[in-house]
């Protein structure tokens, strides 16, 4: 990267940055380019020099996130859509370590981002992630484990919803409380309630357990 593609990409990190920060107080639709560029440091003209609404620049941020959020795991767990498939059933077990502690460090290091996603759910396009990680990751998880479709959407909500609470109440106390702790508060709510539905057998080991909620962005 030279120097000016630098530049660039720093005023532009700086853009997504007061974005953010002005959605942890505001609905985006009373969010004004002005704002942005106060908050940035920039001047009007750099903003129409690298977007054209308010919207480009939020796509971005929302693109830069994302990228920036998978950073954080290793090869081995990213892309799990696209071996659940070839996966043993002991290794869709994701309510663990190696997957919580990543997503709960950059929680962590980006609290106002999650701030700002909670408030404003639409905009950061939290529903489409929802979707994508019910139908590609979840639903695949509970049919490999035998769960009959009818319960499909209530183990949803549970896994998805429970953790995105969970991790709303430790961004409450400003993240004060260790990854680790509420990693294992995670693991036990999760782990302690599988039961099969009554009338399906399962075995005791095989109990599913869904990723957290990243991509609801998360």
């Amino acid at each position: 990267m030279n120097k000016a593609e630098s530049k660039y990409f720093n005023t532009a990190l700086r853009m997504d940055e007061a974005l953010i920060s002005l959605l942890r107080v505001k609905d985006l639709e009373y969010i004004t380019v002005k704002e942005i560029c106060e908050k940035a440091g920039v001047n009007r003209s750099t903003f129409y020099l690298h977007y054209e609404t308010i919207g480009d620049l939020l796509s971005e941020t929302i693109e830069t996130v994302n990228r920036r959020f998978l950073s954080c795991f290793s090869e081995e767990t990213r892309g799990i859509a696209e071996r659940l498939d070839q996966s043993s059933l002991s290794d869709l077990n994701l309510i663990k370590q190696d997957y919580l502690h990543p997503y709960l460090r950059f929680v962590s290091e980006n609290k106002d981002l999650y701030r700002a996603a909670f408030r404003n759910p639409r905009e950061m396009q939290a529903q489409t992630r929802y979707q994508y990680i019910k139908k590609y990751i979840v639903e695949p998880i509970l049919k490999r484990f035998g769960i009959p479709e009818t319960y499909w959407r209530y183990y949803t909500v549970y896994y998805i919803e429970g953790i995105t609470a969970i991790v709303k109440e430790w961004l409450e106390t400003d993240c004060r409380d260790p990854v680790e702790m509420i990693a294992s508060v995670i693991e036990k709510c999760v782990h302690s309630s599988h039961s099969a539905p009554e009338g399906i057998h399962r075995e005791p080991s095989a109990a599913p357990a869904v990723p957290p909620p990243s991509e609801t962005m998360a």
